[in-house]
């Protein structure tokens, strides 16, 4: 069984199409057309089929696609072994980081690992939640978020580990007519008109979880990814906008109020390819992640809460 014929399937697995694979692997389209036909006559099975345009994975492809995972995953452990007898970890770390998370993870990390025998090399990226998969075929560890739970949508196969539970609060003027309130309700907010996000992107739930409880579609002027751009556009207006805690800064005409009577909280996770996941060198930067996602919650833990 030739191990290059099974990380060939775990790749179209990963990246959806030849071309994306031949991309990664600095090869041409034909020349992965051409590993694929070897690798359907070495087991003599059909493993690809066309799709549309492109080709997708047989049962037996994905099959065979899984074992390369596994694989990879324990070749991973033992270069893990190895590294730690040899000592420390060290090597380039790749890192996607979506912003708002990374604003307050990322400047605990890079305290914790500067010295050492890491690099880590970093990269931000705003997209839809569906999105973040992809994004784990070449970065070691991504940085993600979701509304609905640790595991963003997509990422089934990958490894998830969660980093920090965020609340989302709702942002508006410290003029505001709501702004006297220490907490506002899901009904207080029906007659704002809002700032929102695009569709698809977590913080969006949030509206929709105050439509769902009221009943009443909520009036969304803007759609806007950028946080610092809402922020001075709601401080500068009666609009409103779903903001993260930990790094909205307060105290200069804007303020947060926490929804009570509906879901607000965002899970910021690490997802990974199991066997990046092995790697010494990225299970000791993880842990930097999770060490510094557990002092952000520390530090606006407010009085009183569980």
């Amino acid at each position: 069984m030739d191990v290059r014929h099974l990380e060939l399937l775990r790749e179209l697995a990963l990246r959806g199409s030849v071309t994306d694979v031949a991309r990664a692997s600095h090869r041409t389209p034909s020349a992965v057309s051409q590993q694929l036909k070897a690798a359907q006559r070495e087991f003599g099975m059909v493993l690809v089929e066309p799709s549309g345009r492109g080709l997708r994975l047989t049962e037996a492809g994905r099959v065979l696609a899984e074992g390369g995972a596994e694989v990879a995953a324990a070749t991973a452990r033992v270069q893990a072994r190895w590294d730690s007898f040899r000592g420390e970890p060290s090597g380039t770390v790749r890192v996607a980081v979506l912003p708002s998370a990374g604003a307050f993870l990322l400047p605990d990390v890079m305290r914790e690992l500067e010295g050492s025998a890491i690099e880590v090399r970093c990269s931000d990226f705003d997209l839809a939640e569906v999105e973040f998969a992809a994004l784990a075929a070449d970065d070691d560890i991504v940085v993600a978020h979701s509304f609905t739970g640790v595991r963003p949508a997509g990422t089934a196969g990958l490894a998830a580990v969660p980093l920090a539970t965020e609340p989302l609060d709702v942002a508006m003027a410290a003029d505001h007519p709501l702004a006297a309130r220490t907490a506002v309700r899901a009904a207080d907010l029906v007659e704002c008109e809002w700032i929102g996000v695009p569709k698809g992107y977590p913080f969006d739930h949030v509206l929709g979880s105050i439509e769902q409880a009221t009943g009443v579609p909520l009036r969304v002027s803007q759609r806007i990814r950028d946080n610092r751009l809402v922020e001075s556009l709601v401080a500068a207006s009666r609009r409103v906008a779903v903001l993260p805690r930990f790094t909205t800064p307060t105290g200069a005409g804007l303020v947060l109020r926490e929804v009570e009577d509906v879901p607000t909280r965002r899970h910021v996770t690490a997802i990974m390819r199991s066997d990046r996941a092995e790697r010494l060198a990225v299970a000791r930067v993880l842990e930097a992640f999770r060490r510094a996602g557990a002092a952000a919650e520390e530090r606006h833990r407010r009085p009183g809460a569980a």
